[in-house]
This record gives C-alpha cells, structure tokens and sequence, in this order.
C-alpha cells in the first residue's frame, strides 16, 4: 500500500524546553482513517499541526507522498490538506456556499465548477443544495454546521484531510450521528483521515488504526481489536479501560448487544470465548455462531470492536 504520510524521528521542542514530541517514527497509509489519541498534553494534536505545518518540526524527517513537507510551497500544501477543527470556524456574514467555496476559489476553479461542487458536497452529507446552500452558518444547528466544516474541509478535494477533535463539543446524539456519517462518507470517498481525539469510543469507532500516544511518545499502534484484546502495557490498559472479563464473555453476548448480517463464515459455538473469537478473525472476515445446532448470528471484527468499546471508560 501507497505510504502517503511518513514521520522519521519527528521531534518537536518549544523554547521553553518542553519536548512536545520525542522521536516519533509513524507511517499513514494511503486511504487509512487513523486515530491519534491519549491524555491531554500526550502530542497528539502537535503531531497533527505538524502535517500541514501550523506548528514547524524541530527535528527529523516528515514526508507525505515520499515528498518533504519542508519542500512544499505552505500555500499549496495547505490547500492540498483538508482541515477540520473542534471550533467549526464558519465564516459567519458568508453563506454555507461561499463558506464552502473558499479553497476552490483560492485554486482559481471556474465559478460553474464551484456551484457543482457545493452542490455534491451538501447532497453527501445529506443536506438539501436548495435549501442550505444560501443559509448563513447561524441559521443551522451544531450538527449541521459541523458537517458544513467536514465538507469544506473536502471541497478542493484534497488527498488527506486532518480532523481535529472535531466532534467533541457536540451533544452525545449528534455526535454519535455524525460519526455514523463520516463513517459512510469515508467509504465513499476514500481519503487518508488523520483524526485527532481524547475518546476512546470514539476511537474505536472510527479507526482503521489507532495510536495511542503518552508523553511525546507513541505507545501503542494497532488496529482497535488489536489494541482492545492485547494492550501493549499497563498504561494502555488503564486508558482503554480494559478487562480481561470481557474476553472471557461468549460470542453469543456479542450476537445479542451488536447483530451482523451474514449468510456464511466459519462455525462457532455460541459459548466459545470473544478472545477466542478475536483469534479466528485473524484469519476470518465473518462467523457464523451456532446454538444447539442453530445458527443464531454472525459476528465480525467491527462487531466484536463494538461490543469491547461500549464498556470503554476514558
């Protein structure tokens, strides 16, 4: 797979000699949604300025498409890099429209191109062009202004977007909807999602893979049923709240809290262990449980990810 961004003992140190980020060696993959996350102060959201250079690297090699980051004119680089923040940022005297439309128009895209291309956008996230694209930003809600600032971040249609605690000061319904929509969005479009949060529901939610970072320092990176069923130390454990309870809960607890849809998969007992159940997935993409002969469910890793994530106390 196409290594899009490229970190190589990455460091950055302030004036004041705080080490913001140690030696940090990090590869994003082409088309990943990649989760960073840890304890406020940990580095994580430095390390996401670092990509688009709203805070300069003090150390080290950080490369995206085998490119320096450094060699990159800032103008170009920024617009070819979708950001989206937790303050939505809307201009407030400008329409969702014109909002939408400032990156195309600083590329100097023509003016009928633009009005296509607002007008895809809305409709992706299920916004009506006809009756959004001339509201002012203080005539939605903070659902709906979000997704405004999720889809501007897209609008030059940029290889790599960075989300930056974007949902966080959201209610838990809209949150937990719009989540569900970048989910379906990211499958359409395919971009690489840096995604920056302090949630780890969240996290295991919306990961391909998650780093979990401490002090600076990378502590663990892997995908969220690796992280869940192996975590690399006691730091890791107590951050996701893991149990060891959990992975001896059968399969079948898993069927009844998050139902997969599925007409075949290799056979399990419904009383076989989730951690057994995570090792066949290994190899699997789906199981079919069985009870008493009968097959009652399907699980798979997302559905297992669900159900250790919805005990998850951060």
């Amino acid at each position: 797979m196409k290594k899009v961004i490229q970190f190589d003992q990455v460091e950055k140190r302030y004036p004041d000699g705080t080490q913001a980020v140690q030696k940090l060696d990090l590869t994003i993959e082409k088309g990943e949604f990649f989760v960073l996350i840890g304890p406020s102060g940990c580095g994580k959201t430095t390390t996401l300025k670092m990509i688009n250079r709203l805070i300069p690297i003090s150390d080290g090699t950080l490369r995206i498409d085998g490119k320096k980051i450094s060699e990159f004119d800032i103008h170009e680089l920024r617009w070819n890099i979708g950001y989206v923040l937790q303050q939505i940022a809307l201009f407030p005297h400008m329409t969702i429209a014109e909002n939408i439309a400032v990156v195309p128009e600083m590329r100097k895209w023509s003016r009928e191109k633009i009005s296509r291309r607002v007008d895809e956008l809305l409709e992706m996230v299920g916004l009506d062009p006809a009756v959004y694209r001339n509201r002012k930003p203080s005539e939605l809600s903070g659902g709906q202004q979000q997704r405004i600032g999720v889809v501007r971040a897209l609008a030059a249609d940029p290889e790599v977007v960075l989300m930056d605690e974007p949902f966080s000061a959201l209610d838990p319904i809209s949150r937990e909807k719009l989540q569900d929509d970048l989910l379906e969005l990211q499958r359409k479009i395919k971009k690489t999602i840096v995604f920056v949060t302090h949630d780890m529901k969240e996290a295991i939610k919306l990961g391909d893979r998650i780093c979990l970072m401490k002090d600076g320092r990378v502590v663990q990176i892997g995908t969220p049923a690796h992280i869940m069923s192996q975590p690399a130390n006691e730091f890791v454990e107590s951050f996701i709240g893991t149990h060891s309870e959990k992975e001896n809960r059968p399969v079948r607890d898993v069927v009844a809290a998050f139902p997969a849809k599925a007409a075949e998969g290799r056979r399990i007992e419904s009383m076989e262990t989730v951690a057994a159940a995570l090792s066949l997935l290994a190899e699997e993409d789906t199981l079919m449980v069985y009870e008493n002969g009968q097959a009652i469910g399907a699980i798979t890793h997302r559905t297992i990810v669900q159900f250790l994530g919805r005990e998850v106390q951060v």
